[in-house]
C-alpha cells in the first residue's frame, strides 16, 4: 500500500459553497482535453449516477458539502445517513493539487528515476495532481452486503529535470455477512466482463490483487469476497487505463444494486445483526492493520 506524505500548502484555504462549479481544476491552467479534465469529468458523473440510484432505491436523499480552494482544486462530499435501506452510504470525490518531498515521489513510482538523487540536491517538493472517488455503502439488512469502491488518478509535474509520472488505481469489492453464492456470481461476473472488453488479463490479475489487499493479516481471514483491485497502472496509454476505469466506476450500481434489492426485506433475527456488526468491524480492523504495516 502506498502511504506518500502530503502537505497543505501554508495558504491553504477551504472555502465550503452552495453550487459547485462545473469543473474543480485549476482555471486556465488545465484545459478539457487533458487526462486530468477527462478524469475528472469521469468521477463527478459517476459520483451523480450512483448516488441517484442509491436514492431511488433507498428513498432519502444525500446530504452535500462542497469546497473548492482559490488556487484549484475541491471537493464533493455527500452522505447518507439513516436512510430505509443503508444505514451509511457515502460517495465522495476530490481533486487535489499538492507537494511531497522526494521521499515520498520514491515510494509512490515505484521505480525511482535514475536522476533522483540529484534532483533531490537541487532542492524542493515534488508538486502533484490527485482526482478520485470514493465510496463505502453499509445497508441495515444483514442479508445486503457492505460494498467499497475508489477509482483515482495520480500525477506529479516535471521536476528538477525529472519528468511527470502519472498511474490510475482503484476497485470495488464486496462483504457480505452472509454469503449467497448467486449473488457473488452476479457481482463478479459483471467486473470480469467490464475487465475482458479492456483485457482478458486483467480479471485473473485484480481479481487476485484484492483477495491479497483485503486480508487481515493477524487473523488470517480475508474482509469479504474480493473483487477487483488495481493500483500504478501506467503500462499502456493513458486514455486506454482511462476508459477501462470509466467503464469499472459505471458498473458500481449494475454489480452491487441488483443484490441489495433482492435482500432488502429479507427477515433476519437480533442475532444475525449482531453478526454483521462484527463482520462490518472487519473493514475498520483491515484498515488500521494495512496503515500500520505500511
Amino acid at each position: 500500500m502506498r502511504v506518500a506524505a502530503v502537505e497543505k500548502p501554508t495558504n491553504w484555504t477551504e472555502n465550503y459553497i452552495q453550487q459547485v462549479p462545473v469543473s474543480l481544476l485549476r482555471p486556465g491552467v488545465d484545459t478539457q482535453d487533458t487526462i486530468r479534465a477527462k478524469f475528472e469529468k469521469v468521477i463527478r458523473n459517476a459520483q451523480d449516477s450512483i448516488c441517484a440510484a442509491i436514492t431511488e432505491i433507498d428513498g432519502k436523499p444525500f446530504h452535500q458539502d462542497a469546497w473548492t480552494r482559490e488556487d484549484g482544486g475541491g471537493g464533493i462530499t455527500r452522505v447518507l445517513v439513516d436512510g430505509n435501506v443503508w444505514e451509511k452510504a457515502g460517495v465522495n470525490v476530490s481533486v487535489v493539487y499538492g507537494s511531497m518531498p522526494p521521499e515520498a515521489y520514491r515510494a509512490a513510482a515505484g521505480t525511482p528515476p535514475a536522476d533522483l538523487e540529484k534532483a533531490k540536491a537541487a532542492g524542493g517538493r515534488v508538486p502533484f495532481f490527485a482526482a478520485g472517488i470514493s465510496s463505502v455503502m453499509h445497508p441495515k439488512n444483514p442479508h445486503c452486503p457492505t460494498m467499497h469502491f475508489n477509482y483515482r488518478f495520480f500525477q506529479t509535474e516535471d521536476w528538477n529535470g525529472i519528468p511527470g509520472q502519472w498511474w490510475f488505481g482503484g476497485g470495488t469489492d464486496i462483504t457480505p455477512s452472509y454469503v449467497v453464492e448467486e449473488d457473488m456470481k452476479h457481482f463478479h461476473g459483471t467486473y470480469k466482463a467490464v475487465c475482458d472488453r479492456h483485457d482478458p488479463a486483467f480479471y485473473p490479475k485484480f481479481k487476485k490483487w484484492c483477495d491479497e489487499y483485503f486480508i487481515i493479516g493477524h487473523r488470517k481471514e480475508t474482509r469479504g469476497l474480493g473483487g477487483i483491485f488495481f493500483d500504478d497502472l501506467n503500462d499502456r496509454d493513458a486514455e486506454k487505463i482511462l476508459a477501462f476505469s470509466k467503464d469499472a466506476v459505471n458498473h458500481v450500481v449494475e454489480a452491487y444494486c441488483p443484490i441489495v434489492k433482492k435482500h432488502m426485506n429479507d427477515s433476519f433475527t437480533e442475532e444475525q445483526k449482531q453478526w454483521q456488526q462484527i463482520r462490518r468491524g472487519r473493514c475498520a480492523t483491515n484498515a488500521q492493520w494495512f496503515v500500520a504495516s505500511s
